[in-house]
């Protein structure tokens, strides 16, 4: 640990009120009996403009600033500290969310002030915790996992300027999004219809005590479309659209997104008439979409270093290093520095982490074979420090988490190909169909070992894929299975890799991910039949039914139905 004091640097208020602040607590904590041996501070900051709309109105137009602290605290020693995972009594944890505003403004004082209160704060919580856990290390079994609870790691220096948020025409905003939600007044059994545009500057300011000096300073721009209508026996079908940049420039044209919106009213009202699929075993086709999200949820999550820790997690991979998890002709990798795949910006890019470790490209599983996990500075056994992915949403506590999740196939076919395996397949084996997942709403996965260790991904558009290539939209389905069997059953991949951008929830919050490869045909899936509301369509008649433009089924199909 440097006992020398941390260089002023001369940037902005925040920088220079955060370092000064480290300076005078890190000194002082060396007085006490038991200082902390490592110190980090981290201010995200969020200006935002963002305009919403819904069936043609107007429903926010807003703009707004904040600014929140984290502090990472840690007493006893990198071997255990008060982070140590705690087993048997919860109410010792590290207090996991922990949100802490402090001024706008840009008043060095009073920043100062808000640090000085919230570490005193911290540190006398760290005490309480790290004479509990040094007690629950004494009275539980001995971890299985013998490595420390804290890794070393470089003195990172990078400051970029702040980035301010381009002129927006906000006026202009708020005509789009009445424009894109106005033709969803024509079906009157469309319940919800919202879209949201958005600019936001993410500011990060990062301090240590191991000195560290990071800011780093990124726009966001995002658009998002989300309706959903109800078959007549009750069941919500959603359908949701989202596009993400960099740059203003770099959102869909009004034409793209009207066509979109068209589009997607076309699936709800064909979902109402699909019929409902039955339980199911056999071949499937997952799109570049649907493979994304599979990944992240039975994957991605699997492979977030830290939950190898932790003894009630599942450890799916603890023991996989080295061996074969998926075909051959797969490679897996992580990658928060790539900023595009394709023609598609990711939104799951990054410089630094929330530790102030430099993003890095880690390479997961290489043909076929698991090599890295994802990990913070919170090692574990065989991986020793970060590889860049300790992240959190402002408030949290960091965690290893994913970042662009890339799956690459060596061996590839087209997508004729592809269909035309599936239904060698399904001929092979007497089924009457095999499935095609098309679009997905996203996911969620269970790795603990309280439950199941298993997964669900809740398509949207599946459609039964007969023998003689005929598709048939169906609805209700939700794809289940447990991570390792299905691995074993992906046979062949496309030549069509794509990606999609998201925000993914875990327990240190929310944060942009990106996860994308290539359709993929797994011989043998499970689906189960999706819960429904009870709840009937509405009685009433909706209020904007318009009798001069005919009946929605007019509307989609022409009076062809």
């Amino acid at each position: 640990m440097p006992q020398s004091k941390p260089s002023i640097s001369p940037q902005g208020p925040i920088l220079r009120a955060i370092e000064t602040e480290m300076e005078r607590n890190w000194n002082a904590f060396q007085k006490m009996p038991t200082p902390p041996f490592y110190l980090a501070y981290e201010v995200t900051e969020y200006d935002t403009i963002s305009a919403a709309g819904s069936f043609g109105t107007l429903t926010d137009s807003s703009t707004g600033r904040t600014r929140n602290l984290d502090i990472d605290l840690r007493v006893g020693s990198p071997k255990l500290d008060n982070y140590h995972p705690v087993r048997g009594n919860t109410l010792i944890m590290l207090d996991n969310f922990n949100p802490v505003t402090i001024p706008i403004e840009d008043d060095p004082a009073a920043i100062r002030s808000a640090i000085w209160y919230q570490t005193d704060q911290r540190y006398k919580r760290s005490i309480e915790q790290w004479i509990a856990i040094q007690t629950n290390v004494k009275v539980k079994a001995e971890n299985t996992d013998k490595a420390p609870d804290f890794s070393s790691g470089p003195t990172e220096k990078f400051i970029e300027p702040i980035v301010k948020l381009s002129a927006v025409d906000r006026k202009a905003w708020e005509l789009k999004v009445r424009t894109y939600t106005k033709p969803f007044k024509r079906y009157g059994n469309i319940y919800q219809a919202d879209a949201r545009i958005s600019a936001s500057i993410e500011t990060r300011t990062f301090v240590n005590s191991e000195g560290s000096r990071i800011q780093t300073s990124q726009p966001f721009y995002r658009l998002s479309i989300n309706v959903f209508a109800k078959a007549d026996d009750g069941m919500e079908l959603p359908k949701s659209e989202s596009w993400f940049s960099t740059t203003l420039a770099g959102l869909p044209s009004d034409e793209e997104v009207l066509a979109r919106v068209n589009q997607m009213a076309k699936d709800l009202m064909a979902l109402k008439l699909a019929p409902v699929m039955e339980p199911y075993t056999g071949p499937a086709i997952l799109s570049p979409r649907a493979t994304g999200v599979f990944f992240h949820e039975i994957f991605g999550h699997r492979i977030e270093g830290q939950r190898a820790k932790n003894e009630d997690d599942g450890q799916t991979f603890k023991d996989k290093v080295g061996q074969k998890i998926l075909p051959e002709f797969l490679s897996v990798y992580s990658d928060p520095t790539l900023t595009k795949l394709g023609k598609t910006e990711l939104s799951g890019c990054y410089r630094y982490d929330n530790q102030g470790i430099k993003a890095r490209r880690v390479s997961v599983v290489e043909k076929g074979i698991f090599k890295n996990y994802l990990m913070s500075r919170t090692p574990i056994e065989g991986f020793a420090e970060s590889n860049g992915h300790g992240r959190r949403q402002a408030g949290y506590n960091v965690e290893a988490r994913q970042s662009n999740l890339i799956i690459v196939a060596s061996e590839a076919v087209s997508r004729e190909e592809l269909k035309k395996k599936l239904t060698d397949e399904v001929t092979k084996a007497k089924l009457p169909y095999g499935l095609f997942f098309d679009d997905v709403q996203g996911g969620f996965t269970l790795p603990g070992r309280e439950r199941p260790n298993s997964f669900t991904v809740i398509p949207v558009m599946t459609y039964r894929i007969y023998p003689d290539g005929r598709e048939e939209l169906v609805r209700g389905v939700d794809l289940i299975g447990t991570p390792l069997t299905t691995f074993g059953k992906i046979t062949a991949a496309a030549n069509d890799p794509s990606v999609f951008n998201g925000i993914c929830g875990a327990t240190s919050g929310g944060v942009p991910v990106s996860a994308g490869g290539p359709s993929l045909l797994v011989s043998q899936v499970e689906i189960q039949k999706k819960p429904k509301s009870q709840e009937r369509s509405p009685i009433l008649p909706p209020p904007f039914d318009d009798p001069n433009i005919g009946t929605w089924r007019e509307l989609i199909f022409g009076g062809n139905y």
